[in-house]
């Protein structure tokens, strides 16, 4: 074997050595650098998965939440349509009440004028009355005179 080696130039010391130095560097680059280089990718990795995990996870939470503002938006909404014909109801109860009380106001100024205007109608027939009287005697005076 040695023959062979030397037929073609190599040394078999310096090929062991070589063999060596080539485990030694193998397994310092192993521990240095490959084993810290994969832990860190595989913690990155993880980051990002996590993150990805967690946008899922807000986007379900916004999406819950949406549907929650909805239904509480239609809720709200129904409150404030049950509120506003409950304040129509009111305002029109009110309205009538009003329009009554001014129509039971109308009728007593009605009632009022119309006991005024016939107490003024009896005064004045009376006052009339007096005074087709004093003018008939003062009338029949000056008949009388003459």
């Amino acid at each position: 074997m040695e023959q062979l080696f030397s037929a073609f130039g190599i040394d078999w010391k310096l090929l062991i050595a070589q063999a060596v130095n080539f485990g030694v560097l193998f397994v310092a680059l192993t521990y240095l650098l490959y084993k810290p280089t994969m832990r860190t990718l595989d913690e990155r990795r993880a980051k990002v998965a996590k993150g990805v995990e967690d946008a899922i996870a807000a986007e379900k939470k916004l999406a819950e939440a949406d549907e929650e503002v909805g239904e509480k938006l239609k809720g709200a909404e129904t409150e404030a349509e049950g509120i506003v014909a409950s304040a129509r109801e009111a305002a029109t109860g009110e309205k009538a009440r009003i329009v009554k009380e001014a129509e039971g106001r109308a009728a007593s100024i009605e009632a009022e004028s119309e006991a005024r205007a016939r107490e003024a109608a009896s005064r004045a027939l009376r006052e009339s009355e007096k005074e087709i009287a004093r003018l008939a005697i003062l009338a029949a005076e000056k008949a009388m005179r003459k």
